[in-house]
């Protein structure tokens, strides 16, 4: 594998900042990192890169790589996600893509799996709606009807057997941000899924999109929420829920803008930024001009965001992930990730050295990935290179110079290295 040193950068750890410093890679590995004038002689290949910034790789806390869509990884590591979390899918897809993520210029894989569901509950309306083929009743019919501890032990054990997730998805939605009135599980079976999958060394994450919906999964005792509330303004009892579990929270601004439509404006900016040229496809282009707006009528983005500022204000840990998927428009895989630390700097109020660590150390740290997600000695050499300072203009990191996955370049960005 290869070696090599990029010095004279400004470095971003993910936690810390070195206004001047150097990694050395060996191996996939990062040997050491620190201060430029304690860069190591070595006869290896040495990038020197001054007005450049070191960031660790970025990781996407939630996608769902349909069908096992194979653009996703690829896309992914295009805009510098080293990482993605899949939220859920099934067997046959999980496995062509854990195989994907093995060959070069991929995003590594973390998946949930088959995430926990019950008869008629999401996202199953949702799909049969828009997909009412065969071959994909056939494949719901196999996903698990959850309705007592039994059903859910055997779901699990199946799950870690066939998958071996990373954790353990919940769905807990009433429909309610659409106007909708869809089967929901119950707290107690929710509570049983969480003490179950604890029981077996899983942390617990839980799709809700409503201010009820949200309160009672926390209830249930789940780690984090994979979205934030749009249905109405957040209230002191959504902090006091998240705090009693300390729980973090994914709160996919992009996407619930994209479900209520006034987030199209800022798609329609990224999709055609100029700096994605040659690293998106013209489909996903306008799959990310598109609106899923499905909540036009009920919800409003800006519950989103005031519930985050609030969330924030209160201590609580924000996490970034997209919600990237290919029927998910107004989402793009890698590009989202972006969009979303936009939104976390310029709608929430984060500073973009916050927004960033909500993007790397913060999300290895609350899903206990021990080998990524900061600049140390030891960890996997999952690197973004970028021209300019994210750390003063979040929009900085689109500038991608070099993407390396375990030491490897990614190779759409093999030029504007060496240049």
């Amino acid at each position: 594998m290869a070696s090599f040193i990029i010095r004279d950068v400004r470095i971003f750890t993910g936690e810390a900042v070195i206004p001047e410093g150097f990694v050395h890679v060996q191996d996939g590995k990062i040997k050491a990192v620190g201060a430029a004038s304690q860069t190591p002689k070595a006869s290896i290949k040495t990038y020197s890169k001054p007005g450049h910034t070191l960031l660790p790789g970025l990781i996407d806390a939630h996608i769902h790589a349909d069908m096992a869509n194979p653009v996703a990884l690829p896309q992914a590591l295009r805009f510098g996600v080293t990482t993605v979390c899949e939220m859920h899918n099934e067997l046959v897809n999980v496995l062509k893509l854990r195989k994907q993520a093995q060959e070069p210029d991929t995003a590594a894989y973390k998946t949930a799996g088959q995430a926990a569901t019950i008869e008629n509950g999401w996202p199953i309306p949702v799909i049969m709606a828009h997909d009412k083929s065969p071959e994909t009743a056939a494949e719901i019919a196999k996903w698990p009807k959850l309705s007592n501890r039994e059903n859910v032990i055997e779901y699990l054990e199946w799950n870690k057997k066939e998958m071996q997730p990373d954790y353990i998805k919940l769905m807990h939605e009433s429909g309610t941000p659409m106007g909708w009135t869809l089967a929901k599980p119950t707290v107690e079976l929710e509570r049983t899924i969480v003490e179950e999958a604890n029981k077996r060394g899983y942390l617990t994450v839980a799709h809700a999109l409503s201010l009820n919906d949200t309160l009672e999964v926390l209830e249930a005792g789940v780690d984090g929420l994979t979205h934030t509330i749009c249905d109405q303004p957040p209230t002191q009892e959504l902090v006091k829920a998240y705090k009693k579990n300390n729980a973090w929270l994914n709160p996919t601004l992009a996407a619930i803008g994209s479900l209520t439509t006034e987030g199209k404006k800022l798609q329609e900016r990224f999709a055609h930024d100029p700096r994605t040229v040659g690293l998106i496809g013209e489909k996903e282009i306008g799959n990310m001009c598109a609106c899923m707006a499905m909540a036009a009528k009920i919800a409003k983005v800006e519950y989103a965001y005031e519930s985050v500022r609030m969330l924030r204000e209160a201590g609580i840990d924000i996490i970034c992930g997209s919600d990237a998927a290919g029927p998910a428009v107004g989402t793009a895989f890698g590009l989202s990730v972006h969009h979303e630390l936009y939104l976390f700097v310029h709608k929430i109020g984060m500073s973009p050295q916050e927004a960033l660590r909500s993007a790397t150390s913060l999300i290895a740290k609350r899903f206990k990935f021990d080998d990524r997600g900061r600049l140390a000695e030891g960890l996997n050499a999952d690197l973004l290179l970028v021209e300019g300072n994210p750390l003063e203009d979040i929009d900085a990191t689109l500038n991608i110079r070099g993407v390396w996955r375990e030491g490897a370049l990614c190779s759409a960005h093999g030029a504007k290295l060496e240049a």
